[in-house]
């Protein structure tokens, strides 16, 4: 595994929150990164589908780690999310990229994707502005 990589998956780690949903790093590159889910009961709302603050957690976390992948060390400034339909499935994957970047901030896109035995359908997308921590 990368260098990149194996950092990622740290800062995953350390990160409460996401050690409580249970989220994967998938990929983490230069310019992108996919964070996993596996979908559990815990996770859904009363009809069924994965709760919306699980489908935007996970947009916004992929999207800081794809800015952080060009930046260092970095957190979401901003973001922005629509959701395309309720999330149904096993699994979600939030797919990030870069946009455009300078030396402090970073605009990236995401879309996140609900995984079942009939294939995937993307359930929601997002943008966000990344900033790079100082210090």
């Amino acid at each position: 595994m990368s260098e990149l990589f194996e950092l990622g998956r740290g800062i995953l780690e350390a990160q409460p929150f996401s050690v409580l949903l249970g989220t994967e790093l998938a990929s983490f590159e230069p310019g992108s990164a996919v964070l996993a889910l596996a979908v559990r009961d815990e996770l859904r709302q009363q009809h069924g589908f994965v709760h919306g603050g699980v489908v935007s957690y996970l947009a916004d976390n992929a999207l800081t780690y794809a800015g952080g992948s060009v930046l260092g060390d970095s957190v979401t400034s901003e973001y922005k999310i629509n959701y395309l339909r309720p999330a149904v499935g096993e699994r979600l994957e939030a797919r990030a990229r870069v946009v455009s970047s300078g030396k402090k901030q970073a605009v990236c896109s995401c879309e996140v994707f609900a995984i079942s035995e009939e294939g995937e359908r993307m359930v929601a997308v997002a943008q966000g502005t990344i900033s790079k921590v100082d210090g």
